[in-house]
């Protein structure tokens, strides 16, 4: 058996877009099943998102708590930003978030792990990036607004990130995988020999 994801497409009779938002819109498809009868899925059709782990040279994750509304709380998260422009390279993606959300750079760029967020229910995929060899941006800050204007930054240490998010405490999906992919990375020994910044993403198609 070989563990891998694999593309397929079943057919589509009839597909409405019942909603348009500022950045997603919900699809509604009939699609037709292995025996033949027909069934409606409506889904979220997202351009995809990125998100950067970065780790300081005292093994902290940096660390920002934003309120999310849907949600009705505060989260610490890990810096993360959608893909606006098609085709975007998600490494610069990644590297202009990072800077605009935390002004920091970094020096060394993995792929840590790529999902898809809640499949059932909508297209987004995030890639997840490791980022090491931190230092301070340089320039003026970015200008931030809206639920950005009140985050907090912090920078807490891989170990109790682990220990928090298997208590419960600690609930984004970015998070809670990023740091999750680098504990068990460490623990088989493949934490120095994840996958080039530009490693292939198939499910989100990019020009180097």
């Amino acid at each position: 058996m070989e563990l891998q994801d694999t593309p397929e497409e079943w057919r589509v009779v009839a597909t409405t877009t019942p909603f348009r938002g500022n950045k997603t819109s919900v699809r509604t498809d009939d699609v037709v099943m292995p025996d033949g009868t027909v069934a409606r899925r409506d889904y979220q059709v997202h351009p995809g998102s990125v998100a950067v782990l970065a780790l300081d040279e005292h093994d902290r994750v940096l660390l920002l708590k934003q309120y999310r509304h849907p949600v009705r709380q505060k989260l610490w998260e890990i810096p993360a930003g959608l893909l606006d422009v098609p085709g975007e390279n998600p490494l610069h993606a990644a590297q202009r978030e990072l800077y605009e959300e935390a002004h920091v750079k970094a020096e060394d760029w993995r792929v840590l792990t790529d999902v898809y967020t809640t499949p059932g229910g909508c297209d987004e995929a995030v890639r997840i990036f490791l980022a090491r060899g931190l230092s301070e941006a340089e320039g003026e800050r970015f200008e931030v607004s809206e639920e950005e204007a009140d985050m907090e930054l912090a920078r807490v240490p891989l170990g109790e990130l682990v220990r928090a998010v298997l208590a419960g405490a600690l609930h984004n999906n970015c998070l809670v995988v990023g740091v999750l992919s680098l504990a068990a990375a460490r623990a088989e020994g493949l934490d120095e020999s994840l996958r080039p910044a530009d490693a292939p993403w198939p499910a989100r198609p990019f020009e180097a």
